[in-house]
């Protein structure tokens, strides 16, 4: 099994130091859209995709006029999943499945270039998202379900995995893969969990967003603090699963390697 970790699109908002956590207050900060492709056996498994190549040709329409502008997001026929999948000397085509963390447009964007695979979800994800509230709508964009993906809906089944919640996935896959509810962000927000050589990984999703909530003490820039508080479905369950990754991050003994889909530090550190 190899596990690659992938920017499958940029953000780049207006804010310095209040979103990045350094540099001037003027200026614009870079976000990421922290994917990862796993190679197991015969398959190819995404987890989040960024961006697609429609939202590249389209940004405004596909992403909406608001979202785009106000995080100056930069969708690229280059960052897109399916380009960096072609960029590793992969086919598209193998890609037979697609873990998301949740359904935002900038995780889910890049469905529509993967027709054929299975999505596999939390189960409230899903419904959030095909019948959004008039609010919602804004972040689960309906241009990238047109396509009518593959959905595959999980519940919690009574595995755990450090303590937390967990749901064993894709047991005729060659890889360790386990879906972790992590529930706040969105109704059916989960974190990925996937062991390789170098034991566990957690991919976090959006359940945390600057790498110094995960720090001792923890901290976040101002604005990611005010932002995470916005988007939050479910504030009390955000929070609460925040400290608990916090004192997962903090367990030695875990020794599970945490990353969360928007900074940039943090690809780099996993990428090394």
């Amino acid at each position: 099994m190899k596990v690659h970790h992938l920017n499958c699109g940029t953000l780049c908002p207006f804010g310095g130091r209040l979103i990045s956590g350094e540099g001037g207050l003027i200026g614009g900060a870079e976000l990421v859209c922290h994917c990862l492709l796993i190679e197991a056996g015969g398959s190819l498994v995404l987890v989040d995709t960024g961006f697609g190549t429609e939202d590249a040709a389209h940004p405004y329409k596909r992403l909406g006029v608001a979202f785009t502008s106000a995080v100056r997001a930069q969708p690229k026929p280059e960052t897109a999943a399916i380009a960096r999948v072609r960029e590793l000397g992969l086919d598209p085509a193998d890609v037979s499945h697609i873990v998301c963390t949740h359904l935002d447009l900038d995780h889910a964007g890049g469905l529509p270039d993967f027709p054929d695979a299975e999505v596999h979800v939390f189960a409230p994800e899903e419904p959030a998202a095909m019948h959004p509230s008039l609010p919602d709508r804004a972040r689960y964009r309906s241009s990238h379900f047109e396509h009518g993906p593959r959905f595959v809906a999980h519940e919690v089944d009574g595995d755990t995995w450090n303590g937390f919640e967990s749901i064993r996935l894709l047991p005729g896959v060659d890889a360790e893969i386990a879906l972790i509810p992590l529930v706040g962000h969105s109704p059916g927000h989960m974190g990925i969990a996937v062991r390789d050589e170098g034991g566990w990984m957690l991919h976090c999703g959006d359940a945390y967003f600057h790498r110094n909530q995960m720090a001792d003490p923890p901290d976040c820039p101002s604005a990611l603090r005010a932002f995470q508080s916005v988007m939050a479905a479910d504030r009390s369950a955000r929070h609460r699963n925040e400290r608990r990754l916090h004192r997962l991050a903090g367990d030695s003994s875990a020794e599970v390697r945490l990353f969360c889909s928007h900074d940039p530090v943090e690809l780099e550190r996993m990428r090394a």
